[in-house]
């Protein structure tokens, strides 16, 4: 260890040379790497969290820089998966940390897989689906996760330990009824986002140094443009579907899906069994029929108003609808059923 590193860490009294330690062991899933995820995978990173594993399903866009702390111009224009950028710039800030960056969509046919093993998860993500996957795979293998959210000058955050606090589902059984406001339907501020963030990686911290009793055991949020703050202390439901009965309705899940993808006008295409997709074979079909651009990682296809993103999976984003049997269609004529 260097121990000239992280000096200042190591003077904090609750770390001290055998919390560094500790950290040093740990092993950490970010689910996300937009704008939670990144700023929870710097200050992990810089903090000497042993290993971090990355997953995202996106790649940067300009629209992100404004608030996605580990990505820039060049990342933008390279349409890098944001997985493989974070993970680039990651182990140029701390080359002790083991850093993995996958390339892929987190869903029920796969989640215990990607998170089995590891000593906590927390969320960047910006969906209620994809967080009461989490939150079964969390209850179910037993390891703590943070919940996080932010939305124009709105954050919030919970810290979920199984067989200790509420869980997601004890506090909301279900999705919050009505339509979702968006960053991309009504924007986002990055102090929202800092303010979350920090919350979501101290917790982090206390968890992995073993120091459950200095967690805030509450749902806080905050609106930081309206400075007002709000602090809900849910308890753990004996009823609760998920930690009470352990029913764990989202997990085993099949792929192949599309999903709406929140406020983008866009859908996602999953196939039903990854395809291994030539991008180089396939560039050049439909290099006749529209503007296209690829890298090792993805292929970026604009003609008229369509615009798909495909990866070496099968996996696509279609932007300019948010039909899904339209995102088919388009899929099925340019890519393959």
């Amino acid at each position: 260890m260097n121990r000239e590193k992280y000096s200042r860490q190591i003077l904090f009294q609750p770390i001290g040379p055998e919390g560094q330690q500790k950290l040093l062991r740990a092993r950490v899933v970010i689910v996300g790497c937009g704008a939670l995820g990144t700023a929870q995978a710097n200050a992990l990173v810089r903090a000497g969290v042993g290993a971090i594993r990355i997953i995202d399903r996106d790649f940067v866009e300009e629209s992100n820089l404004q608030r996605q702390l580990l990505f820039d111009e060049s990342d933008a224009a390279a349409n890098l998966p944001k997985a493989v950028a974070a993970e680039r710039k990651l182990r140029a800030i701390n080359s002790e940390v083991r850093i993995e960056g996958l390339v892929t969509d987190v869903g029920g046919h796969n989640i215990e897989s990607l998170v089995g093993g590891f000593d906590l998860v927390l969320d960047g993500t910006d969906n209620f689906s994809t967080r009461y996957l989490i939150n079964d795979a969390s209850i179910k293998l037993g390891i703590p996760w943070i919940y996080g959210a932010v939305v124009a000058s709105y954050a919030a955050t919970m810290t979920i330990v199984p067989a200790r606090t509420a869980c997601l589902a004890c506090l909301f059984p279900k999705s919050p009824a009505g339509d979702h406001e968006t960053c991309d339907t009504v924007g986002v501020i990055a102090p929202a986002v800092a303010w979350a963030a920090s919350i979501q990686t101290t917790e982090a911290l206390k968890i992995l140094l073993g120091r459950f009793e200095d967690l805030h055991g509450s749902f806080l949020s905050c609106d930081l443009w309206k400075n007002q703050f709000q602090k809900i202390t849910p308890k753990l439901s004996p009823e609760c579907r998920v930690c009470g009965h352990r029913e764990f309705q989202h997990l085993g899940a099949g792929t192949g899906a599309t999903t709406t993808l929140c406020g983008r006008d866009a859908v996602q295409i999953s196939p039903s069994e990854p395809r291994n997709l030539n991008l180089q074979s396939l560039r050049e079909r439909l290099m006749p029929l529209g503007e296209v651009r690829s890298n090792e990682y993805l292929l970026r296809f604009q003609t008229g108003k369509t615009d798909l993103t495909v990866f070496t999976d099968g996996r696509a984003i279609v932007k300019g609808t948010h039909d899904p049997s339209m995102a088919r269609s388009l899929y099925a004529k340019y890519i393959g059923s």
